[in-house]
């Protein structure tokens, strides 16, 4: 995934930007970047490796000695950015959040028409930050650019470009991500997360729709390409990445992750109406909203039967190595023996994805003495690895344990559409058998997704069902 902070104001504006962009800081694990311009010295920039030191101690000596009115600042899960791009069309500044599916495509494209390179990352891939500031250099303006750059790519993308006069502010063409205004005197903003910005003094502005372009200057934020209608935001926003103090089209995470919990604990009571728990609890962090919602709904009482060791331990999806993940997970997390031992919980967590982690903390609990675990994923299966944003480091549809189950029951991952459509329906005997095999694999007490259409509606209580994307979990574009 990734995020990004800028900042136009009439005075210096970097201890805004260093801040700012670290509280991004839970968006992206690898790089991370500042870029400013300077009335006088000009652009500067600066890029660090985060991977194995967060972000403020590695820029604290830029954030010393870098100055500028203007500036743009990045966390990425992937390349270094932002970039300095001197073109036709002027020096600026560019990031990006997004994924580009038709990259060669468009590679190749630019070739033909000739006198075009790029500089390969590791690995053999073209930085798409890069790629993304050639195709704006096709414009004759940089708004005409970036409004190129939104209809030629396949996927997402949202950017931020800084230029000697101000900040052009972007969001994707179906608004997948976020992008939010925020104003102070004699400054704005511009996000992907709002909560970045209120400790520094700004109060919103506006959340840029879909496609939608802005200019932003100390003094004014000007749309210069209006929003469409249509819009497929991603659902997961609100049930695992979004940062709980956020608020995306109206809909707090902490409120959407409650009311979730609440829907899980409204079925739940229909299938056991005498509820036969001793506790729910969240899997930490992102369950912890969505337990919340589920205790309070079902009248059972909450607790933390595990605890979050974050002082010196890294995040567990930093590194690029499963196993490695999967094993600072489980050394992060300690047991509260006294509130495991003998007991039968409701265990919430936002997703599975492989089941690993999950799997490892359910054994944990049992040899802590818990007598039944039950889970409750915050969100349905996940049968389709997402082709629109980098959130997931998943490199094939396989490495999901639905599609692993799927094919131990109809000898292929991949089944014909009409069966696979089955699986989808959490009412159809294949989508019980499924969960049942996930149960088996886990060893979970009992397994009860939530289901699609109760996450919609908590959700929805903002956001119209039609611009959600759910691509994950039903195939739907």
């Amino acid at each position: 995934m990734g995020g990004f902070f800028g900042v136009a104001s009439k005075d210096d504006c970097i201890f805004d930007l260093f801040y700012g962009t670290d509280y991004h800081s839970h968006l992206g694990t690898r790089r991370a970047g500042l870029a400013v311009y300077d009335r006088k010295k000009g652009f500067d920039r600066a890029i660090h490796n985060i991977e194995s030191s967060n972000f403020r101690p590695k820029f604290e000596k830029e954030a010393l000695n870098m100055s500028g009115n203007l500036g743009i600042g990045s966390i990425s899960d992937f390349e270094p950015q932002p970039l300095i791009v001197r073109s036709h069309l002027g020096t600026f500044a560019i990031t990006t959040v997004g994924k580009i599916n038709n990259s060669k495509e468009i590679v190749n494209k630019l070739f033909a028409r000739g006198n075009f390179q790029f500089l390969e990352l590791s690995g053999g891939e073209i930085n798409p930050t890069e790629l993304v500031a050639s195709i704006i250099n096709q414009g004759d303006t940089i708004a005409e650019g970036i409004a190129i750059a939104q209809d030629v790519i396949q996927g997402s993308m949202s950017m931020l470009v800084m230029t000697p006069k101000g900040i052009y502010a972007a969001r994707d063409l179906l608004g997948r991500t976020p992008v939010e205004i925020g104003k102070k005197p004699d400054a704005h903003c511009v996000c992907f997360d709002s909560f970045s910005y209120l400790n520094l003094e700004y109060q919103p502005v506006k959340e840029l729709g879909p496609g939608e372009i802005v200019f932003i200057t100390p003094e004014s934020c000007t749309t210069v390409k209006e929003p469409s209608e249509e819009m497929r935001v991603c659902s997961f926003l609100w049930i695992y990445y979004g940062f709980p103090a956020s608020t995306y089209e109206g809909l707090n995470v902490e409120m959407a992750r409650y009311d979730c919990g609440a829907k899980l604990a409204q079925r739940d009571m229909e299938r056991t109406p005498d509820m036969p728990y001793d506790y729910a609890a969240g899997v930490p962090d992102s369950g912890s909203a969505h337990s919340v919602g589920y205790s309070n709904y079902a009248g059972i009482p909450h607790a933390r039967p595990f605890v979050k060791y974050t002082a010196t331990w890294a995040r567990s999806f930093m590194p690029t190595i499963q196993s490695r993940r999967d094993l600072i997970a489980h050394m992060k997390l300690l047991p509260v023996h006294d509130l495991i031992d003998g007991k039968r919980m409701i265990l919430i967590d936002d997703s599975i994805v492989r089941g690993t982690q999950l799997r490892e903390t359910t054994e944990f609990l049992y040899k802590a003495g818990a007598k039944e675990v039950h889970i409750r994923p915050a969100c349905p299966p996940l049968v389709f690895g997402c082709k629109y944003l980098n959130f997931s480091r998943s490199n094939s549809e396989m490495e999901l344990i639905t599609r692993r189950m799927i094919e131990k029951l109809e000898g292929t991952a991949f089944p014909k559409d009409e069966i696979l459509q089955k699986y989808l329906d959490p009412d159809s005997d294949q989508y019980k058998a499924m969960l049942e095999e996930i149960r088996k694999e886990m060893n979970f007490s009992s397994l009860h997704f939530h289901r699609l259409d109760d996450m919609v509606e908590a959700i929805g209580t903002k956001v119209s069902p039609c611009k959600l994307c759910t691509y994950c979990w039903n195939g739907k574009e």
